[in-house]
């Protein structure tokens, strides 16, 4: 797992990168928003964001609300890293688009805790978005059969759009995904089979 740090301050940046780094996970350091805001709009940007609060040019919650508001862009899980622990300020932090937050000075404990979440919620979003798309290109190859189909009334065919006339079966399996497996129902057992039989006996019997 890839993760980007936004860190202004030098020392607190340092021991977010080594403590990371020690858990063994791929670390892109940035001094400020701007920075980062850059690095997220890579192809291959991380998928996870650790955000200070208070940056120069650019602060984290910013970084948030443009992450946010793109459309068509890669989930990324964003934990803000704050001074501030009041509750309103934890609601403001959320509301601007984090996931979670890490108060400073941070426990290395806590903060891997909050990662691991970050980690199990962006694969289950990746897998979900897997299912999502072979879902969609299942939907895009399955053919539905709609509207008024022009039937004889006797013979049954179908006519079809370049004006011929097909049996239903073959009309069906050209429009959808369906398959036939051929049978023969009583009624027309006893119609059209039945009497059959009674010929092929009536001439055995003539025959002997």
């Amino acid at each position: 797992m890839k993760i980007l740090i936004a860190e202004d301050d030098q020392i607190s940046r340092g021991v977010l990168e080594a403590a990371l780094v020690k858990r063994g996970y791929e670390v892109v350091v940035t001094s400020n928003g701007q920075e980062a805001w850059e690095v997220l709009q890579r192809e291959d940007a991380p998928q996870m964001a650790i955000l200070d609060w208070m940056m120069p040019i650019m602060d984290g919650l910013e970084v948030c609300r443009k992450v946010r508001a793109r459309e068509g862009g890669p989930f990324v899980y964003i934990i803000i890293l704050t001074a501030k622990g009041r509750k309103e300020d934890i609601t403001t932090g959320l509301g601007a688009g984090g996931d979670d937050y890490v108060t400073k000075p941070f426990n290395a404990k806590e903060l891997h805790a909050r990662v691991q979440v970050g980690v199990r919620i962006i694969n289950l979003q990746n897998s979900l978005i897997e299912h999502v798309g072979k879902l969609q290109d299942a939907l895009s190859r399955v053919k539905q059969l709609q509207g008024m189909l022009p039937i004889c009334a006797y013979c049954k065919k179908i006519r079809n759009d370049r004006n011929y006339w097909q049996q239903v079966e073959n009309y069906i399996t050209e429009h959808s995904e369906v398959k036939f497996s051929h049978g023969i129902c009583p009624e027309c057992y006893e119609k059209l089979v039945e009497p059959e039989f009674g010929k092929l006996d009536y001439q055995e019997n003539k025959a002997h």
